[in-house]
């Protein structure tokens, strides 16, 4: 059932009170799920169901993004701000150390959470952070673009195009590999997101100077690519394991960006086995 619960953190203006929306499934271990740029908790959906037949499965919407309202003014979008808050969720929620995993931001943020020590271990989909500069530059004006078609089409005309096979591909081709796998209802919807994503801009304006380089020591952590991933290139996973030696890096064939719907079973194992 989708919930909503608020907390406060510390800010350079003081201790701020935000809220997040979260969807909770399962019994077991706690295992915290992070979406991507743009998107919302229904990302993992296609492995919710087997994750929590042995997790506490909390998926999240971050701030300003989802159903979870902005960050409050004055509370930046950086990396170890909303670590912070990740943080400060997880307690409110009475959950100690979680494992985490994320897909892109979200895997870029799942390892903050671990270089922090805040978690037991980490599995991270496609990560933000291990690019070049003109990959990086890529993957923004990509991103950018995405952000900019969803905004110039009416909800009613979202509906429509993802009634199609051609425009499930239009509207989300970029981060899977299979978007004829994702239902019209879910396509629609997380284009939706996209286009009314409060945080989009703050978060890509943040992760302008973003570069991961350190190690993750102490924590266990799963690599995982996509072969097919057009987004975040799969080059960037074996950086990814020079700069975390430690790491399992993890192929998962014909997957994109946003490998839980091209193949839920095999990410779900992923996902399972690095949280075990």
């Amino acid at each position: 059932m989708v919930a909503s619960i608020s907390f406060s953190v510390a800010s350079p203006q003081g201790s701020r009170k935000l809220s997040v929306s979260y969807e909770r499934a399962g019994a077991g271990e706690p295992l915290l799920l992070l979406h991507g740029i743009g998107h919302h908790w229904q990302a993992w959906e296609p492995v919710m169901g087997i994750l929590a037949a042995g997790r506490d499965v909390i998926a999240v919407d971050l701030p300003g993004f989802g159903a979870s309202p902005p960050l409050p003014p004055g509370v930046p979008y950086d990396l170890s701000t909303v670590g912070a808050v990740l943080g400060g969720f997880c307690e409110a929620l009475g959950i100690d150390r979680p494992h985490v995993a994320g897909n892109s931001l979200g895997g870029l943020l799942a390892l903050e959470l671990g270089r922090g020590r805040l978690v037991r271990s980490v599995t991270a989909l496609s990560p933000a952070g291990f690019w070049s500069e003109a990959e990086r530059r890529y993957a923004f004006s990509t991103l950018r673009a995405m952000r900019t078609g969803a905004r110039a089409l009416s909800p009613a005309l979202i509906d429509s195009l993802s009634r199609t096979a051609a425009g499930r591909m239009a509207l989300t081709g970029t981060i899977y590999a299979r978007p004829g796998r994702r239902s019209p209802d879910a396509v629609a919807a997380e284009t939706l997101a996209l286009r009314g994503a409060t945080g989009f801009h703050q978060t890509l304006a943040a992760g302008g100077a973003v570069l991961f380089r350190d190690d993750v020591p102490d924590v266990p952590v799963t690599i995982g690519w996509g072969t097919r991933d057009r987004l975040l290139l799969r080059r960037q996973g074996i950086r990814a394991k020079h700069i975390i030696p430690g790491a399992r890096l993890v192929r998962l064939p014909g997957c994109g960006h946003v490998p839980m719907n091209d193949n839920p079973g095999l990410v779900a194992r992923v996902l399972l086995d690095g949280s075990s």
